[in-house]
């Protein structure tokens, strides 16, 4: 059975990490950064039989913005449409229901963004960042 859940306390840490630590986004990233990045954000796990095989978190002010990280099925777990119900779980989510302004970067996975109503930026020109390499 498929369920996804809020709950932080059932998020697996070691197994979000064991994953981030090698994907082209989050390479590198140690135990007590994925920590403070759950800490500081709203996730949801997913999972098969009660074991996790999936993740996604969102940082938000849950009014005006919201921007999704760290979305992942493990390999053995694709194709199912896992992904889907991960990323209708989060888009359905009551308490992100007021947020005007959704965003998020992928390098592959238009297709899967893009069936719930996410396209690019109206206005690039308008968009800055800032990025530290290493202090």
């Amino acid at each position: 059975m498929i369920t996804v859940s809020t709950d932080k306390s059932k998020l697996d840490i070691p197994f979000i990490q064991n994953f981030l630590k090698d994907v082209y986004w989050a390479a590198g990233r140690t135990i007590d950064e994925v920590q403070t990045t759950i800490d500081s954000s709203f996730c949801f796990g997913i999972y098969s039989d009660e074991k996790q095989i999936g993740f996604c978190r969102v940082i938000t002010d849950y009014v005006v913005f919201a921007y999704v990280m760290d979305v992942f099925i493990i390999d053995e777990h694709r194709g199912k449409g896992y992904s889907l119900i991960l990323i209708n779980a989060m888009m359905t989510e009551p308490k992100l229901q007021h947020v005007k302004i959704w965003r998020l970067a992928t390098s592959d996975a238009h297709f899967l963004y893009e069936k719930f109503g996410f396209n690019s930026l109206a206005h690039p020109e308008k968009m800055m960042e800032k990025i530290i390499t290493s202090k």
